[in-house]
């Protein structure tokens, strides 16, 4: 104990010296990544999602902020316009009056449609009635003249028979009956052959209505189909607005996180102006950046793991998904082997399945095994950049 007390400056001395020897064999001699490893760091970048308005409107409900988880066809936003509402409405009442005035015309037509085929049946009935009554009738004329010809024949030989008294007053005034009689027949018949040429004229009026009318149906029948074909438009019209309005609703596209929220409810804003900013996290990368010495062993699906700080017992699988074809000067934020190396080119490396330790700008590191094998399971078993 005594020894202690006289010596143990000397020791702290030596324990000093020990240390601090290591350190330097530490610092003269680093640790070495293995060959089939690359490493580098760099920081988690994405796809963002930004959600546009495509239609101007004022927002009426926003649903999201910052941070925010959202699922895919989660509503983000409701946006108004009540010009498209009005737009919407006076369609609806302009289809409403044209399927009335359809309805109409269809029972219209549906009515001329057994109506005018009766009519123009019975017009040419009537036609072809009177037409045979008038030939019968001419035929009976022709008949009755002679008969009254006849007629007068024997009245005028009664006659002279009745002045030399020949043939007795009474049978005298029978031949003479007969005259007046057959003249009297004559004259009827020639009558009805009058009234049967009017009931001809009269008939062919009613058939000339008739086909007029037949013509005013193919008229109904066609403004029918020009109600259907403004109906169409119409619809077409309203189906348009509708998609306007259902377009001032926006949903997310993807299950992810608002990254940012751009606008706020009652703020009017412009077409193709975002609402908010959408991150999909398996979009999520890690790039980082190697010497163009190594770029030529990389190649476009090598594995990777991806080491958070924070984290670094906890390994990400991964795997390159792009090598950049063009080298840039290196980065200030990024650890290079060499001083001397003065361009890099960016690797992206994907992790195979989303981890809710990866959010978008975190910093990271990257390995990439060449071979596929030898991926370490810690940050400890790599040297530090």
């Amino acid at each position: 104990m005594q020894v202690l007390k006289k010596y143990w400056l000397a020791i702290v001395i030596a324990v000093l010296l020990v240390i601090s020897g290591g350190m330097i064999y530490v610092k003269l001699h680093p640790k070495e990544l293995p060959s089939n490893l690359v490493e580098g760091t760099g920081r988690m970048d994405g796809d963002l999602i930004n959600l546009n308005i495509k239609y101007p409107g004022r927002i009426g409900k926003i649903f999201v902020d910052d941070g925010m988880s959202v699922t895919k066809g989660m509503v983000i936003a409701i946006l108004k316009s009540k010009e498209f509402e009005a737009q919407f409405a006076q369609l609806d009442a302009q289809i409403d009056a044209q399927e009335k005035q359809l309805k109409a015309k269809q029972i219209e037509a549906n009515i001329a449609d057994t109506t005018i085929p009766l009519l123009l049946k019975t017009a040419k009935e009537q036609i072809k009635s009177a037409k045979a009554s008038q030939k019968s009738l001419q035929k009976n004329i022709l008949i009755q003249k002679d008969v009254l010809a006849q007629a007068k024949r024997d009245f005028k030989r009664a006659k002279k028979l009745h002045k030399t008294k020949s043939i007795d007053q009474a049978k005298f005034e029978l031949y003479e009956l007969k005259l007046k009689t057959e003249t009297n027949k004559l004259k009827a018949l020639k009558e009805q052959l009058k009234q049967t040429q009017s009931a001809i004229a009269l008939a062919k009026i009613g058939l000339s209505d008739a086909t007029a009318s037949q013509q005013k149906l193919l008229s109904i029948k066609a403004n029918i189909e020009a109600l259907k074909d403004s109906i169409v438009a119409l619809e077409a019209s309203k189906t348009q607005v509708k998609a306007t309005i259902d377009e001032m609703t926006l949903h997310s596209s993807v299950d992810g996180i608002t990254v940012e929220k751009i606008a706020n409810e009652g703020e009017v804003i412009g077409a193709g102006m975002p609402v908010a900013t959408l991150l999909d996290p398996h979009s999520l990368y890690l790039k980082i950046f190697i010497d163009t010495i190594q770029n030529g062993k990389v190649k476009l699906g090598d594995k990777a793991v991806i080491f958070l700080d924070a984290y670094p017992n906890h390994p990400i699988e991964a795997k390159v998904i792009r090598i950049a074809q063009k080298a840039e000067f290196t980065p200030k934020e990024v650890s290079v082997r060499s001083d001397r190396i003065q361009r890099v080119f960016a690797v992206h490396l994907k992790p195979l399945k989303v981890d809710p330790l990866l959010k978008l700008g975190i910093p990271a590191i990257g390995v990439v095994s060449l071979d596929g094998k030898g991926l370490p399971t810690s940050l400890n078993e790599i040297p530090v950049l």
